[in-house]
């Protein structure tokens, strides 16, 4: 490796919404990175052993000079759009002390990621991310600007909005500039651009236009959630809301303040297509389209939501009315202390559904198998195929197992009819000289029918799923003791 492609390559940003997605790429890759941050100890937990952590403000620019001193490039991921109705002022002022920290560095190239956008004029948002490359430029230093459309992710706030808008509303009333052509871009492929974008031949300076596969409107990005999610939505465009109403309307119905929403509208009203396709001959990235970018970004937050631990995230008592938010997911959990062994407490979990049962209000779930029958659903009559074991993909009456640990989880996937998805997930924890069992319901409502659906259920679904976790732990302890009592039996009439 040359003394060159050995130099640290300098992040700012990491903190961020692509910066902590590129720090990650940048790492898996073996790059030595460099990330300076006003806040450094929020980064000391994300980082590999071979990230250097430098605290600094990007708009010192003694700070910035001494962060690229020894470095062969830079990223500049930083934005103010969250900061309040001073964005553009403030990524002005960053922006400039950056550039005239980085002038006579040495560093070979900047590479800065704008908002991709047609026509005049520009909304305040695009405005700024256009001056902010021209801050850049000025430096000397050749800057690469790859200038993207909305970018479709789990946890971007365009995403955020999107998906706010069309799970909670069943009728949209929408401006008419929502049917404004834009190029949504997955975060993967803005991802792999920003990678390559460290070795693409650049002589000078250079704007890139980078877009998704697929040219659609914000109408027809919020319909194609709506289908890939199973909604049913009616979108009613009129001409009368300003951005400012809109984004006042946003704060009552989506998580983001009403100024990032306001800003994000704005943005709409501009055209956020290619027009220069030469990103597809520079680089070896051929983006995804708009609806595999919404599956990835609706699996992505499945993975992620599977993988929280709910003794950590949820405090150890009665759980209030509803259960608690997790993202747009309602989750209700509950745990118990048995006196056993883990692999002992997971024997009647293994051992769930089908002839054994449930542990608890037998009837009433039975009645709920028929009516699912009656309603076209699979119903309890498949059972399962196995007493006492069980694999990913196994039917359990009306559910399906999605995860299984030998001792430690099962995670059923509902498949009866409900407005939504459903999960029911038993975790068992050793404590002690025994073990917590955990068990958790985990509902992804279909807009109101299904937040309706779980409220009205949920004094029913809390004392079954009470009852059952209660039943389980009995059934745990009388099976650890009928063991036990054997293994005596067995002892004295060896003596």
């Amino acid at each position: 490796m040359s003394a060159a492609a050995a130099a640290p390559v300098l992040l700012t940003g990491a903190t961020g919404y692509v910066g902590g997605r590129l720090l990650a790429a940048l790492e898996a890759r073996g790059l030595r990175v460099r990330c300076l941050s006003r806040r450094p100890d929020v980064l000391r937990t994300r980082v590999g052993p071979g990230t250097e952590l430098v605290a600094g403000d990007v708009r010192d620019t003694e700070a910035v000079r001494s962060a690229l001193r020894g470095a062969r490039m830079a990223y500049y991921l930083v934005h103010s759009m969250g900061s309040g109705e001073l964005f553009e002022e403030r990524d002005r002022e960053a922006a400039r002390a950056f550039a005239a920290g980085a002038a006579g560095s040495g560093i070979e190239r900047i590479v800065y990621l704008g908002g991709l956008a047609q026509g005049r004029p520009l909304s305040p948002h695009l405005r700024s991310r256009e001056e902010t490359g021209r801050c850049l430029r000025a430096s000397g230093v050749p800057v690469l600007e790859l200038r993207a459309s909305i970018i479709v992710g789990s946890g971007s706030a365009s995403f955020e909005m999107l998906r706010a808008l069309v799970e909670r509303l069943p009728v949209m009333v929408t401006p008419r500039w929502t049917r404004i052509p834009t190029q949504p871009i997955a975060v993967e492929d803005v991802i792999d651009y920003l990678v390559a974008a460290a070795e693409v031949p650049l002589a000078s300076s250079r704007v890139v236009e980078i877009g998704g596969a697929d040219v659609v409107s914000y109408h027809e990005l919020m319909l194609e959630y709506a289908r890939l999610r199973g909604l049913r939505r009616l979108i009613v465009p009129v001409p009368l809301l300003t951005p400012r109403l809109s984004g006042l309307w946003l704060r009552l119905v989506t998580p983001l303040y009403a100024h990032v929403g306001r800003a994000l509208l704005e943005s709409i009203r501009n055209e956020t297509t290619v027009n220069d396709p030469s990103a597809l001959g520079l680089f070896g990235v051929r983006p995804r389209g708009v609806a595999e970018a919404i599956s990835r970004a609706l699996s992505a937050e499945d993975e992620a939501f599977a993988r929280t631990r709910w003794c950590d995230a949820l405090a150890e008592q009665a759980p209030p009315y509803g259960g608690v938010r997790f993202g747009r997911r309602l989750v209700d959990s509950r745990a118990v202390q048995v006196p056993v062994p883990p692999q002992a407490a997971f024997v009647p979990i293994a051992r769930i559904g089908g002839d054994t049962g449930w542990y608890h209000a037998g009837r009433l779930l039975r009645l709920r198998g028929l009516l699912d029958l009656l309603a076209g659903g699979v119903g309890t009559r498949r059972g399962r195929p196995w007493p006492d074991r069980l694999h990913v993909g196994d039917t359990v009456d009306f559910w399906r197992v999605e995860a299984v640990e030998p001792a430690r989880l099962l995670r059923l996937a509902a498949e009866m009819k409900v407005p939504g998805r459903a999960w029911l997930q038993f975790e068992v924890m050793p404590r002690g000289d025994g073990s917590t069992i955990r068990q958790t319901a985990i509902f992804d409502p279909a807009g109101p029918t299904g937040l309706l659906y779980w409220y009205a259920l949920y004094p029913l679904h809390a004392l079954v799923f009470r009852g059952m976790l209660r039943g389980i732990a009995a059934a745990a302890v009388r099976g650890a003791g009928e063991t036990s009592g054997r293994s005596g039996h067995a002892g004295g009439a060896r003596a």
